[in-house]
């Protein structure tokens, strides 16, 4: 059983079902919009959501074998061999013998990818520096501050 924690002490002051499911709603709008903006900017390429994710699970997750990422991705060998062929002929995968299984091959990111996911994630804080730099007052920028902790407290709930 899952065990929610006791809600904040001003319950009391606390908006009504009515208002928190709008904001639930807004929030979630404006968040895929925001994270759809921060992506368009420093993209890696012309990519399919597919080959992106392959990307991001060996840059979070290092090396891994053909199998693996297909498992963790949810679909076939084949599916997965076709996503990084494409990777593999971009120059953004290579690959190597796995040094405990001769018959198997470790995917690892190319020095093209990692620099080009550098570039493109620099690229994208330096938009998110610059629109809260002339959007935002400092006041703004403080309130934003303050509701980063309250987004992580909601990535916690379960």
């Amino acid at each position: 059983m899952i065990e929610h924690p006791e809600p904040p002490a001003d319950t009391a002051a606390a908006f009504d079902t009515a208002a928190t499911l709008t904001l639930a709603s807004e929030l979630r709008v404006v968040l895929g919009q925001l994270i759809r903006q921060v992506r368009e900017v420093g993209t890696v390429g012309d990519l399919t959501p597919s080959q992106k994710a392959v990307l991001r699970r060996l840059e979070v997750g290092g090396p891994s074998t053909m199998s693996t990422l297909a498992r963790l991705e949810g679909v076939r060998p084949q599916s997965m061999g076709a996503t990084v062929a494409v990777l593999d002929a971009a120059g953004l995968v290579s690959g190597s013998t796995d040094p405990r299984d001769g018959r198997k091959t470790v995917l690892s990111l190319t020095e093209s990818a990692v620099q080009q996911f550098t570039t493109g994630r620099l690229a994208r804080e330096d938009w998110l520096f610059h629109a809260m730099q002339t959007e935002l007052t400092a006041t703004e920028q403080q309130q934003l501050a303050s509701s980063i902790v309250l987004l992580r407290r909601l990535l916690r709930a379960s």
